[in-house]
C-alpha cells in the first residue's frame, strides 16, 4: 500500500524562507497574536479577495484549468480550493467545515502572498503554459506550511501545548482556540514537539464480519527527536484487533482509547518504554505515540 505522501514537507532553508513570508504576512495584517487568526486580514494583505458564491463545481474548475494552461492537477479527489493569479481571486469549497475551510483559505491566500508563487502563476497564465509539475507540487507543499505558520501563529500554539501535560487532549483543546481542525492542531503538536513523539492517522475503519475491522494507515508524522532515534521508521500500514495498535482503536460510541503502554525498538535493537492513546472522530483514528523511555534490548518487537 502507498501511504499519502508528506505535504508539508520542505527543507530547512525553505521552510524558513516561507515561515519568514508567513510572519511577515501576520506583522502587516496585524494579526499577530490575534486569536482565531483574521482571515480577512490576512487576505488583504495577500491582495486577494474570495469568491462569496459557492462556483466550484466540475465546469467551473475545467474552464479554470484551460484557463491556466493545464497546469491544475487533474482532480483525483473533489477540488476544494482555487487560486486566479491575475484577477486576484480565490475559489472555495462552500461545503467544507468551517476550521478546515479556514485553512484552506490561508493555502490560497498563500499562492498570492508569496512573491515568488504569485508572479510565476502570471507568467504560466500570460504565457499560455503548463507549470511543471514538480513546481506546481512543491507550490502547494511551501502553501500548506504557509497556511499552518499563518493559521497557528508561527510557534504560538507549540509555546502553548509545552505549558499543558502531554496527552492527545492538550491539541484537541487549542483546536478550539484556534479555530483549526483536529488533523491540523494535531500533526502540529506532534511536528513541533520537543518529546520524543509520534502520531499515525488511520482512515476510518471498515468493519468485518463478527467484530472485526480493517483499518489502513493514512500518514505518520513523527517529531524531529523520534526521527532522531528512530529514523523514519517503518510503520505498519494495515491494522485489526489483533495488533498492539490496532487494539486501541476506539469503536462504536466511544471515541478515546486511554493511555497504554507499549515498547517500540528501533533500528539499534533497542526498546522504548512509549505510553500510547487514540482519539477518533469517526472519518479518521488519531493514534499518539509517546517515548518515555529507552530500556536496551527488545523483548517485544513492534
Amino acid at each position: 500500500m502507498t501511504l499519502r505522501p508528506d505535504d508539508c514537507t520542505l527543507t530547512q532553508g525553505e521552510f524558513a524562507k516561507v515561515r519568514a513570508e508567513a510572519e511577515r504576512a501576520l506583522r502587516e495584517a496585524g494579526a499577530l497574536g490575534v486569536f482565531p487568526t483574521p482571515i480577512d486580514h490576512i487576505l488583504k494583505v495577500a491582495k486577494v479577495e474570495e469568491v462569496k458564491e459557492d462556483v466550484l463545481n466540475p465546469s467551473f474548475v475545467e474552464k479554470m484549468r484551460a484557463k491556466a494552461g493545464g497546469f491544475l492537477k487533474s482532480a483525483v479527489s473533489k477540488v476544494i480550493g482555487l487560486f486566479d493569479a491575475v484577477a486576484g481571486l480565490i475559489f472555495l469549497d462552500h461545503s467544507l467545515y468551517l476550521p478546515k475551510r479556514r485553512f484552506v483559505t490561508f493555502h490560497e491566500a498563500a499562492h498570492g502572498f508569496l512573491p515568488w508563487q504569485r508572479g510565476m502563476y502570471k507568467i504560466v497564465e500570460d504565457c499560455e503554459m503548463a507549470l511543471e509539475p514538480e513546481t506546481a507540487e512543491l507550490f502547494d507543499r511551501q502553501a500548506n506550511v504557509f497556511a499552518a505558520e499563518v493559521l497557528f501563529q508561527l510557534g504560538t500554539f507549540a509555546t502553548m501545548a509545552a505549558d499543558e501535560k502531554f496527552s492527545i487532549w492538550t491539541p484537541i483543546g487549542l483546536a478550539k482556540k484556534f479555530e483549526a481542525s483536529l488533523y491540523a492542531s494535531i500533526r502540529q503538536y506532534v511536528s513541533k514537539n520537543h518529546h520524543r513523539c509520534a502520531v499515525l492517522v488511520l482512515n476510518k475503519p471498515e468493519l468485518i464480519e463478527g467484530d472485526g475491522f480493517r483499518t489502513t494507515l493514512r500518514r505518520a508524522i513523527q517529531s524531529p527527536t523520534f526521527t532522531e532515534v528512530f529514523g523514519q521508521h517503518a510503520w505498519r500500514t494495515v491494522f485489526t484487533p489483533d495488533d498492539a495498535f490496532g487494539a486501541l482503536v476506539p469503536l462504536g460510541s466511544r471515541r478515546a482509547s486511554g493511555k497504554r503502554g507499549m515498547y517500540l525498538t528501533d533500528a539499534n535493537g533497542d526498546r522504548h518504554d512509549c505510553v500510547v492513546e487514540a482519539f477518533t472522530q469517526k472519518h479518521q483514528v488519531f493514534i499518539l505515540i509517546h517515548c518515555v523511555k529507552t530500556l536496551g534490548p527488545p523483548a517485544i518487537v513492534l
